[in-house]
């Protein structure tokens, strides 16, 4: 059965020569809301709009950034393609998962972190913090997890791990010692939570007293939630790039960071013609 969907979009007000950002995530049904974006794009753009800027907490098909297998599609280029031909003159974005995406675009790319936020959350509510170690589930972030450590003055781990297959890990190796401290799991994005659940189980073996996951994209697909709420965390925390409300009734772990004000800091510096360095490395008030 094919089934036929579209989308009709109809700016409700003039944009003739304003500077307009639309605000879309992907996330939840990813290609009706990649879709949707697209189109709105478009309108405004040939609506004579002076510049369209659009604003993507969580970069759709970002971890498809390169051919890891023959005849794997690089979708993340394929995406950013697509926005550039619907007429998106900027965008802005956070965490990707490879920061090597920026160079898919021809136009602007603000990719923004969320570290900052981060390191706020845990000096606010982990009073063991100096006593803490960060550990990255995976030798991929590992420049991610020693930014965070050495902002904290703290020591890093990371656990090597062996997959059999995607989402399915084989092995984990341990790289570090976490004997008595509170082992902090830093990572861009968690999916069906396999591998952060194993990294805690392998953590809490090894020692540590606590552990946590601090996350920017909490995807949470199939046997996520319930993995966590099995697993020896302490608090799963999540920034807000993907709505997480729904979640939080099903798993009492999960938290998340807000991390709004620094989207509309990028907006208002971005519109009035100011740097957006300052926020790499700040929380705005």
């Amino acid at each position: 059965m094919i089934i036929s969907c579209s989308f009709s979009v109809e700016i409700g007000e003039s944009v003739r020569g304003e500077d307009v950002y639309i605000i879309q995530s992907g996330c939840g049904e990813i290609n009706d809301n990649l879709m949707e974006l697209l189109i709105m794009i478009n309108a405004c753009k040939i609506a004579s709009s002076s510049r369209v800027t659009a604003v993507i907490p969580c970069f759709p098909y970002a971890r498809q950034d390169k051919k890891d297998k023959s005849r794997a599609p690089i979708s993340a280029k394929l995406v950013a393609n697509m926005l550039s031909v619907a007429g998106a003159d900027h965008i802005i974005t956070m965490d990707l998962h490879a920061s090597q995406i920026q160079g898919f675009f021809d136009i602007p790319v603000d990719n923004l972190y969320a570290e900052p936020a981060v390191l706020q959350w845990i000096k606010e509510n982990i009073p063991e913090w100096r006593n803490c170690i960060i550990v990255s589930p995976d030798a991929g972030g590992a420049k991610r997890v020693t930014s965070i450590a050495d902002r904290l003055n703290v020591e890093f781990a990371l656990i090597h791990k062996e997959r059999k297959k995607a989402n399915e890990v084989d092995r984990m190796v341990l790289v570090g010692d976490v004997k008595d401290r509170v082992a902090i799991l830093v990572d861009d994005m968690a999916d069906t939570c396999g591998t952060i659940c194993h990294a805690a189980d392998k953590l809490m073996s090894a020692g540590a007293t606590k552990v946590y996951a601090i996350l920017t994209h909490g995807i949470f697909s199939g046997p996520a939630l319930s993995r966590i709420n099995n697993a020896s965390f302490e608090a799963v925390v999540v920034t807000n790039t993907i709505p997480q409300e729904e979640k939080m009734k099903h798993c009492p772990k999960i938290q998340f960071i807000d991390i709004s004000m620094i989207l509309a800091e990028a907006i208002r510096r971005t519109h009035n013609g100011e740097s957006v360095s300052y926020l790499f490395s700040h929380v705005p008030l």
